[in-house]
Formats: structure tokens, sequence, C-alpha cells
């Protein structure tokens, strides 16, 4: 490709609503242009890299075993309504209305149409297992879409649905994907790690996220560096900091704490380690009557914060919301502030975090103002709780394990994949024939991965002040020829065209800059751009057969003999 020929729209300044480093560098560089909130124009520069992590996927994909089809972006509302998903997701499903007045979703999953396509075509046993995928555009109404490709509303997605007849088959295809997934990012030549994940809105039993780490990452990714253990924060599981509970050594005493409603306040006022300290965290739960709200009652450790998706997975508390403060005073006869388990004005549920299961002699409210307890024990002076595991976990606690300890790391998540089980194939009725010809309901798995994100995501990863710094799989080129005076010297412009030629028949994907511009100039843009080799001829060099390589994290240039260049090129890409 010549740069003449191509379409290049490098900015000095990034727009002003651009606010993480990928979405300033990515319209810094010409590759997305903003249409509309959440969604963007991907410009030829930035398509060419999409283009090419749909290559990898599909090359993947289709060595897994998969098969792809192609689903529609506009879907029926009545496959939502089946699945009871047209209620269940809210404002982010977009829901269109055609000239018939009947309801559609644009789809931000597939979960659905792939299913109606299984309970039609799939009918035996023998059929059985299949993976169908597709690379599609996906719609999520966001509602504050935001940092470019990283959260928009409109985005390519590859999804693959599995279909078995058993768990065992399930659990095979599972691992047929995990480890596509593996080799997808090993060969996106980015760092990135796989860890245990929440099924959120998606439902199912286990799955794992796909996480690009990153300083700049959303997600908190939850390790040990000794051993395999690997989840996110949402479902890192946080053993007890006591592995046993002591014996009781103080009396429960009702202590003044005037004006000290945090843990940290009391601790200090005490003169405790906060450690000693409980706080409470009130629930609500609503019922058909409103009279029949239950109301609960959640304890961590004073310097332990809730994992509210932990939380809802407690038999019982799945929909909960926080209580409000009239609720709170109903129940416990105290604003926020001096909550505790014990003397509560109406009965509450206790749930007790594990640590807080084996404290003794801790500090907790007194359900009065201004007032705790101090040395208060389970058994003696409250009844043992209901123990759950409802805590984030902080780093340098036991690996759950036993090989080490935690550490935390930041992540962009980019795919994901589900053990769906029957989630889906039960609500529509999607079965085959077994050996015996009777039905059976089909074992689906779900896998996905956000094509388009995976450009926020690399960026965010690798960059530098001057640019985007591509890994040379993703980069929209991955060697620009930069000459100098290609307008103005015949020697120049006779040995780089040759060894533009040489670089496109050997297959490489390279760009000649051929607009004429100024050395500085053309140097800030392609690091900005951010392609990985560079090469550089002009008359000074060649007079002593000599071109200059510089790769886009050196910090400076190396000399190559001209009669060397391709195969010098070369052996770097390779």
């Amino acid at each position: 490709m010549r740069a003449s020929r191509f379409f290049i729209s490098t900015l000095k300044e990034a727009p002003s609503d651009a606010e993480i480093v990928s979405h300033k560098l990515m319209m810094r560089a010409g590759m997305i242009k903003r249409l509309g909130s959440g969604i963007y124009t991907y410009m030829p520069m930035g398509l060419k890299v999409i283009r090419k992590v749909e290559a990898i996927v599909r090359e993947e994909m289709n060595r897994s075993g998969a098969i792809e089809l192609l689903m529609p972006v506009v879907q029926p509302a009545e496959l939502w309504q089946e699945t009871g998903r047209w209620d269940k997701m809210g404002a982010e499903l977009m829901r269109v209305k055609d000239r018939h007045g009947r309801d559609f979703a644009i789809q931000p999953t597939s979960e659905e149409v792939v299913t109606d396509v299984a309970r039609t075509e799939l009918r035996s046993y023998k059929q059985l297992p299949v993976n169908f995928y597709h690379i599609q555009t996906k719609f999520r109404d966001e509602r504050r879409p935001r940092f470019g490709l990283m959260r928009g509303r409109e985005f390519t997605m590859k999804d693959a649905y599995s279909f078995d007849r058993d768990i065992d088959g399930l659990k095979k295809s599972y691992q047929v994907m995990y480890d596509a997934y593996v080799r997808i990012f090993t060969r996106f030549g980015l760092q990135f790690r796989a860890v245990a994940a929440d099924n959120g809105a998606i439902g199912g039993s286990g799955s794992h996220e796909f996480h690009v780490i990153a300083a700049t990452g959303e997600d908190a990714l939850v390790y040990c560096p000794t051993s395999d253990y690997a989840a996110n924060m949402e479902a890192a599981e946080a053993v007890a900091v006591n592995a046993t509970r002591g014996a009781a050594t103080e009396a429960l005493t009702k202590t003044a704490t005037p004006g000290k409603a945090k843990c940290e306040a009391v601790a200090e006022l005490l003169k405790l380690p906060l450690e000693r300290t409980i706080k409470s965290i009130v629930l609500t739960v609503e019922k058909e009557k409103p009279e029949d709200k239950e109301v609960w009652l959640l304890l961590l450790r004073g310097d332990h914060e809730l994992n509210e998706v932990k939380a809802g997975k407690i038999p019982g508390l799945a929909g909960y919301r926080f209580a409000n403060e009239a609720e709170i005073v109903e129940w416990f006869g105290t604003p926020p502030g001096y909550l505790g388990p014990i003397g509560t004005k109406k009965p509450v549920k206790v749930v007790a975090d594990r640590t807080v299961a084996n404290m003794n002699d801790f500090v907790c409210g007194a359900n009065e103002a201004d007032f705790h307890f101090t040395g208060a024990n389970w058994g003696r002076d409250l009844p043992e709780p209901v123990v759950a595991d409802i805590r984030n976990v902080v780093e340098g606690d036991a690996s759950p394990d036993g090989k080490g300890v935690l550490a935390i790391q930041r992540g962009i998540e980019v795919g994901h994949v589900f053990q769906l089980g029957t989630a889906y194939s039960e609500s529509m009725k999607a079965t085959y024939l077994d050996e015996a010809g009777k039905p059976q309901p089909l074992q689906m798995g779900c896998y996905g991965i956000g094509v388009t994100r995976i450009l926020g995501a690399a960026i965010e990863q690798n960059f530098d002040d001057k640019g985007i710094i591509w890994p040379a799989t993703l980069a929209p080129f991955e060697v620009v020829l930069c000459p100098m005076g290609y307008d103005r010297s015949e020697a120049v412009k006779t040995e780089i065209d040759k060894l533009y030629d040489a670089l496109v028949a050997a297959g490489v994907d390279v760009i000649l800059d051929d607009r004429g511009e100024r050395p500085g100039a053309m140097f800030a843009d392609w690091e900005l751009i951010g392609v990985p080799h560079r090469v550089v001829i002009g008359d000074r060099g060649l007079k002593d057969g000599q071109i200059e390589y510089q790769g886009r994290r050196d910090t400076a240039a190396t000399p190559v003999p001209l009669a060397d260049a391709l195969a010098f090129i070369k052996g770097k890409l390779a």
C-alpha cells in the first residue's frame, strides 16, 4: 500500500470528549470517528486492525471445529419473551417496532436466535456435538457510553454456541473453546489472564473471563503468583483471615462513642485496631405483600468491603436492594452508624462473613445513637450466625487453594466463556432424540470475544508518549517505509520502490509513505499510528550503502546494509 492511495487523517490533539488513552489515541490516529453517543465510524486505518483481529479469531475458531454462520442484528421479541429476557434485560436492550407494530430487539447477543436454530435443525444425537459461531454487530443501550470503543453502544463481537448431548460433552466443548481462546490471545501478542468469573445476566453455571492486563483496566483480577488460581473480584473466594475463633476474654460492655459513626472513628476513639470492629450493612428483599418484606443484616470486618455479587447468591437474597433510612430506623431503632446484631428493634436475618464468624471480643453497633458494644462474642452475647463468603478479597489474603497468597492486578475484559447448560434449551424447548428415541434437552455453551474492544484494550496495554505501539499481528501495517526526499531524489525513489516491491512479494503488509511529508511530521504520524517497524532511506545513508531500521519500542535507529535490508526486515517480522 502507498500512503498516497490510502486515507491518513491524524490529529495533533484529541477531541475534548476523548477520556482514556485508547480513546484519545484512536481519535488522533484517525482510526475512529464519532457519529453519535457511543457510536463510531471505523475509518480505514482502524478497520484494518479490526480485520486482523477478525482473521485471527476466525482461523482459530475454524481450527477448533466451530462452524461459521451469520445471525441477524434485528430479532423478533417473541424469542426473547420465551426466555424471559425481554423484561429482564431492562433498558440496555434496544427495542423497536416495525410498520405493523410488532416488537423487535436490536441484538446485544444471540442466545435466543441460535437456540431457535438448534431446536429446528438438531434433531438427533448423531448431529452432536456442534458449535456455531458468527462475527456480528451488537448494540447495547448503555446509560452512559464512554471510553470510545471500550464502552460504546454499537460494537462487533464474535459469539460461539456449542450444543452437546450431556454435561460431559459440554465440558469437553468448553475446554476446546477455552484452549482456542488461549491461542487467540497469544496470537494477538497481548499479555492476558483467564480468570474464573460470575455468569451474570447470561445465566448458566461455570465461566471464565479473558482479560488483557492494563493498569487502566476497570476490573480487578485476583490471582496467586505461586499457583494456577485466578478469578475476577466478583468470583474470588475469600477465606477467613483468622482460621479459628478465639475464646471470649472481655465482658460485653455498652460503650459511649459520641459522634463516631464509622468503624475507623470508633477504632481510633477506643484505641483498638480497625480489625476488631464490625461494620453492618442492611439489605431489603421485597415480597408480593409489602408488609412481608425481609430485612437482612450483613456483617463484615471493619476493614473489609461487601461483594455485592456474592451477597446476591445467598439463598433468599436474590434481587435485594440496600435498605433506606426509614426501614433501618424501623428495624433497628436508630439511624445508620450505630447498627449491630445485638438488640435489634425487630427481628432481622443475620449473615456474617467467614472472618467475622471467627472473631471474638469484637466491637459492633449497639443500635442506639452514640453507643457501641465492646467485648461482643458469638454464642454468649448473640446467636451463632449464618456464615457466608460475602467480602472482596484483599492483597495478601491466603489463596483458596492453599498454595500461597493472593495478588491483584487490573484488567480489561475482552472475552468470556460460559457453560450455559440447559438455561436456554429448556425455556425454548430445544431438544434432541437420544439412542432410545427420547427427547433430551440440549446442553449449551456460550463463548464471546469483543472484537472491537480488543483495539482499545491493546492500546491501553501498549502505548507511550508518542502514540500507539501495536503488536505486529494487530498493527494496521507491519512495516512503514519512510523515504527522505522521495519526490526529489531519484536514487531514494529507486531503492525504496525496489524494497517495497520485494516486501510486497514476500507477503509483508507494508506501507510506503510517498506523500512528500517532512521527516519530523512523517515520523510523528507513524509513531502515533503505532506501526511496529520503520525503515528510513535517504541520500546520506545510500552513500554509505545503508538504510536505517527502528522498531517502535527502540530508542534509536540501527544502520543496516542496503543489500541485507529485505532479509533483516523479514528476520524482525519472524
